[in-house]
């Protein structure tokens, strides 16, 4: 019996996403700040993702695609959401499970990432997130090495102005 073409795209697609899904949900929550959001966002990339294999599975890196779309989808949940101007009238707690080999530092680092705008945020998330190199992180978002380079500091230097100094990792104090 021969497999169909959809249930051998399906099964690509399962076994693809089988393997990078852990990660890419670190990148969606790494973008958002939240789970519930990531998840959110993760599923609508995933759909972009299914929709689009014939043409991206033949493509070089469907990694790389999935987290554009990431950075994409969560660019334009953005304006849309700075568009609405929605403000929540109380606030309720976003606790992620805690690292076990996390001191602290992280979580209240992060918090200070998402001060960000999103474009310094996604450079930040691909550069020491997901450990991209600059032109890897430069291909991912559709801009030179130099805005890469550029956003990447004008981050790091925001961050430093703003988090407390022990937040700092021991051998940059």
């Amino acid at each position: 019996m021969t497999s169909t073409p959809a249930v051998t795209r399906d099964a690509e697609f399962e076994a693809w996403l089988q393997v990078r899904q852990p990660a890419l949900h670190r990148t969606a929550w790494a973008l958002t700040g939240n789970p519930h959001d990531a998840a959110d966002l993760l599923q609508t990339a995933l759909a972009k993702v299914y929709l689009s294999w014939e043409r991206v599975r033949e493509a070089s890196s469907v990694d790389a695609y999935a987290r554009r779309i990431l950075i994409n989808e969560h660019t334009s949940l953005w304006r849309r959401a700075f568009k609405r101007r929605e403000h929540a009238t109380y606030a309720v707690p976003e606790t992620p499970v805690s690292d076990t080999y996390d001191d602290g530092r992280n979580q209240a680092l992060w918090t200070f990432v998402q001060t960000l705008s999103p474009k310094q945020r996604a450079v930040v998330v691909l550069r020491y997130y997901e450990e991209l190199s600059e032109a890897e992180t430069a291909a991912a978002l559709g801009v030179s090495v130099g805005t890469v380079k550029s956003q990447c500091s004008r981050a790091l230097a925001s961050l430093r102005e703003r988090a407390p100094r022990s937040l700092s990792p021991e051998e940059y104090r």
